[in-house]
């Protein structure tokens, strides 16, 4: 499987208005790959730099598996129909959907978007806790796929 964003490549910068100091909007994402049995995917959003531990900023699950990508400024309900139906969790910023880049003034963050193709669909109401879904998603991923990007804020 292969995720990739038309906002940013592999390891480059995450542009501005897809975090905290823009319009904080998801970014457009794409993949392809997904295994043919996959009944489910899901996709979960960190920052393994945030001080202290791994900051979750989006978790979203019950996509359909003919889903190839999403656009940018998916919503925010903690279900959707359209623009495809998906559960959305409660990420560390206590809140549904996706909230982007904020780190501390500093070295820049790296924020890796991991998609998961299931061979079962999760039967999960929204606002789950990525701890959650993961413990649900257990011995069900059939294929993984990463995208990351980086964004910093300058010291004052």
């Amino acid at each position: 499987m292969k995720l990739t964003s038309p906002a940013f490549s592999d390891g480059g910068p995450i542009p501005r208005a897809h975090t905290c100091d823009g319009a904080d909007l998801s970014p457009p994402l794409a993949w392809s790959g997904v295994p043919g049995g996959a009944k489910q995917l899901a996709l979960i959003v960190d920052d393994p730099d945030a001080p202290g531990s791994v900051f979750v900023h989006w978790v979203l699950y019950g996509l359909p598996p003919d889903t190839t990508g999403l656009a940018s400024g998916f919503p925010r309900d903690a279900q959707t129909v359209r623009p495809v139906p998906a559960r959305q969790g409660v990420n560390d910023f206590r809140a549904t959907g996706y909230r982007g880049p904020c780190p501390p003034p500093g070295a820049p963050h790296r924020y890796v978007f991991t998609l998961y193709a299931l061979d079962t669909e999760v039967a999960m109401p929204p606002g789950a806790t990525k701890a959650v879904l993961v413990q649900a998603l257990k011995s069900h991923v059939v294929a993984e796929a990463t995208l990351t990007g980086k964004y910093g804020r300058t010291k004052s």
